[in-house]
């Protein structure tokens, strides 16, 4: 990949923090502080941020409660040569949800991977955020940088009631308007027409997914209350029409 005057590395790396499922994740042993590292699932909170859900039972979950301190890789899967693909390494910690954290969080993390209904509450599994200090960029020749936060994090400012309304939006947008999903998808982002969901709103766009699948939609303009998301869906949608 050569640099090229439209390259943005905070929208690369927002968008594979949106868009990856699964992510290896480094630690260090609690016995003596040796780097660990394992594959774990991810989903993300609508600021952009990992969320894991991750049993006690896992050595990662053992060295995270010694040590919060952890990095975390994602790639873009990309064909052919793994290297050649995009891919961020995420430093932070990892931090327990709150009660009061903890409906958001769960919402979020099953609308990305609904298998993990069946375990979500047992006793052992906990869900973590990581709070990111800084993130590494290696997106090809030239294309190697560092971030600090509010380069790929989503400022939620001003967005509450946006927030608020984000899971009954969802649970309309999937239930009345499946056929419009697709058209974000297919007309807008390229993919192939398939039984897309909406698994998240935030301020800078709407989240999809088909299986292991995702996409990302990224809106034109700031959106920071459900008026806001309405016109804004529908303006998308009628620009998706008119590329049919």
């Amino acid at each position: 990949m050569q640099p090229t005057p439209d390259f943005s590395a905070p929208k690369l790396a927002k968008s594979l923090l949106r868009r990856r499922r699964e992510g290896a994740l480094a630690t260090l042993m609690e016995d003596g502080g040796a780097p660990y590292c394992s594959l774990v699932n991810l989903a993300s909170h609508p600021d952009g941020s990992p969320l894991l859900l991750i049993s006690r039972l896992a050595i990662h979950t053992r060295n995270v409660l010694a040590d919060p301190r952890v990095s975390l890789m994602l790639d873009e899967r990309a064909a052919g040569d793994p290297l050649e693909g995009a891919r961020i390494m995420l430093l932070g910690t990892a931090v327990p949800a709150s009660p009061e954290q903890l409906p958001l969080w769960r919402r979020r993390y099953l609308a990305a991977h609904p298998a993990a209904e069946g375990y979500i509450d047992f006793t052992d599994f906990s869900l973590f955020k990581i709070e990111t200090s800084g993130l590494h960029l290696v997106a090809g020749f030239g294309r190697i940088l560092d971030l600090a936060p509010d380069r790929y994090l989503t400022d939620l400012r001003g967005a509450d009631a946006l927030l608020e309304a984000e899971a009954s939006a969802v649970a309309h947008i999937n239930a009345d308007h499946p056929a419009t999903m697709n058209l974000y998808a297919t007309q807008l982002l390229g993919a192939a027409e398939a039984d897309w969901r909406c698994t998240g709103i935030d301020p800078e766009g709407l989240d999809l997914q088909c299986e292991r699948s995702t996409l990302r939609l990224e809106f034109p303009d700031r959106v920071e209350t459900p008026v806001a998301l309405r016109d804004m869906l529908k303006r998308m949608a009628d620009i998706a029409r008119k590329t049919e």
